[in-house]
């Protein structure tokens, strides 16, 4: 089993910038990939990023390119999301993802409880 704690979510100002936190624990391999997605209301989930832990080798989506960026502290078992020159459409649950595969769909195995992140105009 894996499980995923979310934190570093809040409110801020468009053009602001947050980062938040994923600490995993549990199986290892169960979780060389880590991914980012969130959930807008009335939307459906949508990918963020993701980062395959043994490679380095990530992808993001092209609506955050250049503004998002991924990384992890291997000591801390923890992935954490850079978010800068947010804007309002950023406004979404976001939620931690875990598996063995890099995917860009949301058929992770593993999933955090997602932090809110509201971005205002």
């Amino acid at each position: 089993q894996v499980q995923l704690v979310e934190s570093g979510g809040g409110l801020v100002q468009a053009g602001g910038s947050l980062r938040l936190s994923c600490a995993a624990s549990g199986r290892t391999l169960s979780r060389n990939v880590m991914a980012w997605f969130r959930q807008a209301p009335g939307k459906e989930r949508e990918f963020v990023t993701t980062m395959n832990l043994a490679v380095g080798v990530t992808r993001y989506a092209d609506s955050v390119k250049g503004r998002f960026f991924i990384s992890t502290d291997n000591a801390k078992n923890t992935v954490y999301l850079q978010m800068s020159s947010l804007k309002p459409e950023d406004t979404a649950v976001y939620y931690c993802a875990a598996g063995p595969q890099l995917l860009t769909t949301p058929i992770y195995p593993y999933w955090g409880q997602g932090t809110q992140v509201t971005v205002s105009s």
